[in-house]
């Protein structure tokens, strides 16, 4: 990686599988530690931290996507870039990089970054050179903490996200999360939100989109919808990748104002939603905020931190922080 950036470490990586029992209710037994824990920064080669590998797939079985770096013997490496780049490979349980990646949602290879507040969230496509590794421009738009999700499925292999914490040095400002909300605007466009997740249970979630005020019965297939949509849980960012209810071609799926989902959360909690559509050539994203399950009291909410709590740490209320970065739309798409 650049010097821009670093990886936190194994330590967090692990916090972030413990953080998940934490605030936002249980979601798993507890996870087996990694027969290794050394980790090397500077070109990402160490052992990072394989929770989810060594014989307890059990445990890693019932996480949400994105807890753990390792997964079924397959291992997210960050690794050295030229500034202004992001870089990594994925080694397969052969422990080198892979190269064969299935097609999925139109793509490869999914990298998504947010910082660890749930704020300056990005949507990328990196290039895979012959040698396994993928480049892209570093889509970490400035200091903090950010957690950085790559989302694939390896041929011949089951669809796996895997997550890294990544650091941008510089001076760090916490921003809140934005209150719960059923509409939000971006770049002119107005998009409601209608249904709730409910933890354990598979929910629809509609988004319809409009622009001044006037539907909009147009969209452009996006990533083989006409919407895509990510969560993720504030915390410890678990990361689950809603599916979309029909696509396009399908004989039933219209090209908006509304686009529907399927969901299903973990547990009860706050979740940050990022709603990706395209219009006009465009690509824009929309977010909102919603609460699973009972709504949680001052001082149990789990904070969107730069950091995750430390196992047995309550969660550290969020800072009262200007909010800056939530829901700068079309940022980092291609």
């Amino acid at each position: 990686m650049n010097t821009a950036t670093k990886l936190s470490g194994f330590a967090l990586g692990l916090a972030a599988v413990f953080g998940a029992a934490y605030g936002v209710g249980q979601v798993a037994g507890p996870v087996a530690p990694a027969a290794d824990t050394r980790h090397d920064a500077g070109d990402g080669h160490g052992a990072a931290g394989d929770a989810g590998h060594g014989g307890d797939e059990g445990g890693a079985a019932h996480l949400p996507g994105g807890l753990l770096v390792s997964d079924r013997g397959y291992t997210l490496r960050p690794v050295d870039a030229p500034a202004g780049q992001f870089a990594f490979r994925v080694t397969g349980p052969d422990g080198r990089p892979v190269t064969g990646y299935d097609v999925a949602h139109d793509k490869r290879m999914h990298l998504i970054v947010a910082r660890r507040d749930l704020s300056g969230f990005r949507h990328v496509h990196p290039e895979m050179t012959p040698d396994g590794t993928w480049h892209v421009d570093s889509p970490l738009g400035g200091p903090g903490v950010w957690r950085a999700f790559a989302d694939f499925t390896p041929t011949g292999g089951e669809a796996l996200t895997l997550g890294v914490d990544v650091t941008v040095p510089g001076a760090l400002t916490e921003r809140p999360l934005p209150a719960p909300a059923t509409s939000t605007t971006v770049d002119g466009y107005t998009v409601t939100l209608a249904g709730a997740p409910e933890p354990g249970r598979t929910a629809e979630l509609a988004l319809t989109v409009s622009r001044d005020g006037t539907p909009v019965t147009d969209l452009e297939p996006y990533l083989g919808a006409y919407g895509h949509l990510v969560a993720l849980r504030q915390g410890d960012l678990a990361y689950l990748h809603v599916h979309p209810d029909g696509e396009p071609g399908d004989g039933r799926t219209r090209p908006g104002p509304e686009v529907r989902f399927l969901a299903e959360v973990p547990s009860a909690g706050a979740y940050r939603l990022y709603l990706d559509f395209k219009h006009d050539g465009v690509v824009r994203t929309a977010e909102f905020t919603v609460v699973a399950g009972a709504p949680t009291g001052p001082g149990t909410a789990p904070a969107a931190t730069g950091t995750p709590a430390a196992p047995g740490t309550p969660a550290a209320p969020i800072s009262p922080t200007a909010d800056a970065d939530h829901g700068v739309p079309g940022h980092g798409h291609d």
